[in-house]
């Protein structure tokens, strides 16, 4: 079970922690800082990488187009880790669980329609599980969203609400009997990433990071053709979605990150209930931002920052002492 901490008593722990392992090498007077620290891979999508605006500034040059921000919860502890952990990050934009595994990626940059990226196309990037060696300790791993098509399903949810006036279910009434066989294939892939994993690490330990909240209970808080929250997807398919789309799909992680001893299920979901795409200390941005830049229902600085505090708890809690 997760043991959250605030993030003062996150850093003082990090802080104890790093002394702690210095201390033996220290002792010793010939291994460097570094030696000490442990080795940290985040894998993951766009959830995990930021890629929009709002959730900070790309920060590779020349970029590769899986746009990495500054401001995404891997860089933001990164940072409040400082020598505890090295982190490698090769979460990417867009993708999905077999890109995690096995699948050469070709990432999309911000290319969308009607604003292309200047630099796509960018060249595939391997398979982000290949950044994961015996060698590695912790593990943390965002995925799932891709490979049930949540964006695609996003985007004919609007499409089929234009015109509605905001009544019905039209995207429910069109794409309710599919969603049971794409949560089957999130959980299927799942389980044959998390063994590929333990394959190439047997000893770390894996954090399967879930998704936040990003449409509230009471979907009466999105307005109709509001472009900064969900556009002309209607509250009855906005209900549908939470319910029985996006809930089951943080279920099935959950499930499927149960089966591994060493993995555990990082929940985003309830600490950021208050905090969705139609509230007003939104977490998540909606499909435009309040900059009227294009934002395609991603988390912001404020939900990578929730991130971390709930990734960083895990990271702790999996590298600490028994007690």
């Amino acid at each position: 079970m997760e043991r959250f901490r605030t993030r003062p008593a996150l850093l003082a722990l990090a802080t104890a922690l790093a002394a702690g392992a210095l201390a033996p090498a220290q002792l010793v007077g010939a291994q460097p800082a570094a030696a000490a620290s442990y080795d940290w891979v985040a894998l993951g999508d766009s959830y995990t990488a930021g890629v929009i605006q709002a959730a900070g500034d790309v920060y590779e040059y020349p970029r590769d187009g899986c746009e990495r921000t500054d401001r995404s919860y891997p860089q933001v502890i990164d940072r409040d880790f400082g020598s505890l952990i090295e982190l490698t990050n090769v979460s990417c934009g867009a993708a999905t669980i077999e890109d995690i595994t096995f699948r050469a990626q070709e990432p999309i940059g911000r290319n969308v329609p009607g604003n292309p990226d200047p630099d796509y196309p960018f060249p595939p990037v391997p398979p982000q599980s290949e950044a994961v060696s015996p060698g590695t300790d912790v593990i943390t791993v965002g995925v799932g969203g891709n490979t049930l098509g949540f964006g695609e399903i996003l985007f004919k949810c609007i499409e089929l609400g234009s015109g509605s006036d905001g009544k019905g279910t039209p995207c429910k009434d069109e794409l309710a009997a599919s969603i049971p066989g794409r949560l089957t294939k999130v959980s299927t892939q799942y389980g044959q990433m998390l063994a590929k994993l333990h394959e190439r690490a047997s000893d770390a330990k894996i954090l399967a990071v879930g998704y936040p909240t990003v449409i509230p209970e009471d979907a009466s808080k999105c307005g109709y053709n509001n472009q900064h929250q969900f556009l002309s997807i209607t509250q009855g398919d906005l209900d549908w979605l939470r319910q029985d789309v996006l809930e089951p799909l943080n279920r099935t992680i959950e499930k499927s990150a149960d089966a591994p001893s060493s993995t555990t299920f990082v929940n985003l979901y309830d600490s950021s209930r208050d905090h969705s795409v139609c509230d007003s200390r939104k977490w998540v941005e909606g499909v435009f931002d309040g900059d009227n830049r294009i934002t395609l229902v991603h988390p912001n600085a404020a939900g990578h920052r929730n991130a971390a505090d709930h990734v960083a708890s895990a990271i702790l809690n999996a590298i600490a002492p028994s007690d």
